[in-house]
């Protein structure tokens, strides 16, 4: 059977970041004679195939009411979602080495939200309730690290460092604490919440709106032309990843060449979710599979078949199922 790809699929560039941060750190930890702990703080990406591989190599999830049970000999991966200042501080007060994996687009909504929420503003948010990324954009807003503080404890070596460069934690007793912002956060999924949302007369001209980096494009348009109708003086952010934009609209021109499509994803991944949604409004005979296994028996007389994929698969799991689906 024949197959096309998208011409966008797999690992966006801040997975394959992280992705590639903790095998470094998997590396160093191998290469070492004293060999440390390796956690990622929540599952590295949404993946099992992935994090299946991962684990085999040595690397542990640490779930948030694990971080007491961190030591010195620990190294934690701070994963492409991001986390909140208060979530960190807990890491650096158990002296825990950190290495921050964050996708630089998900550090600069964090530091947006913190920034504005200073100035007691109103952050609003579009994304999905009890996403990773929502959670560490919701904790900038409400417990972020004063500028002054920022800037003093630079001065001294200390900060969350970038990929590749765990940093110590030291002690607890000298880490910057985070402090309650004067803003305040409202999260908004979609645009029935836009339109239901109740506006306080203290959000006109004192609020901003952001969204999730792997927001739907469509979906946050209609959010902020719905908001900035309600809010006077609305701030409105494109924080949407540009390769959310070119990977739905990559899917778009292949449907028109297709008979059937197939989105390679994790279930849990948002971004792969939203892919199979504009899927199969493009595409009638669309599947949502993580590997090979999941592919149908056959694909009812179609002649192409499609192949995309969401931002959190490997390429060996797309090989496989573009493998099986020609073997078909």
């Amino acid at each position: 059977m024949k197959t096309i790809r998208s011409r966008v699929l797999g690992f966006c560039g801040g997975v394959s970041r992280a992705v590639q941060s903790a095998y470094d750190a998997l590396d160093a930890a191998d290469s070492g004679l004293r060999k440390p702990k390796i956690f990622s703080l929540g599952p590295l990406i949404h993946n099992q195939i992935a994090l299946d591989k991962l684990k085999e190599r040595g690397l542990e999830i640490l779930l948030e009411n694990q971080i007491d049970s961190l030591d010195k000999d620990c190294v934690v991966i701070v994963r492409a979602h991001g986390v909140s200042p208060l979530v960190l501080e807990r890491i650096k007060a158990r002296g825990a080495q950190i290495v921050d994996a964050t996708c630089p687009r998900v550090a600069l909504s964090q530091r947006r939200a913190a920034e504005f929420s200073q100035k007691g503003m109103f952050v609003i948010l579009a994304g999905d309730a009890g996403h990773a990324e929502v959670k560490a954009v919701e904790g900038s807003a409400l417990f972020s690290t004063p500028a002054a503080e920022t800037e003093s404890k630079a001065k001294k070596g200390g900060g969350t460092q970038s990929v590749g460069k765990p940093e110590s934690a030291g002690a607890a007793e000298n880490a910057c604490k985070p402090k309650t912002c004067a803003g305040r956060f409202v999260l908004v999924q979609n645009a029935l919440e836009a339109e239901a949302l109740s506006v306080q007369p203290q959000m006109r001209g004192n609020s901003v709106l952001l969204s999730q980096t792997t927001f739907s494009p469509l979906e946050y348009k209609k959010i902020s032309e719905i908001l900035c109708k309600k809010i006077d003086g609305l701030k409105v952010f494109d924080t949407i990843c540009p390769a959310t934009g070119e990977r739905q609209a990559a899917l778009a021109e292949l449907c028109k060449k297709v008979d059937a499509l197939v989105v390679v994803g994790g279930k849990k991944s948002a971004n792969s979710e939203r892919l199979f949604e504009l899927a199969k409004s493009l595409c009638p005979a669309s599947y949502f599979v993580e590997s090979a296994d999941g592919l149908p028996k056959d694909f009812g007389g179609a002649q192409v078949v499609g192949i995309a994929a969401g931002a959190s698969s490997p390429d060996f799991v797309i090989e496989e199922v573009e493998s099986k689906i020609r073997a078909m």
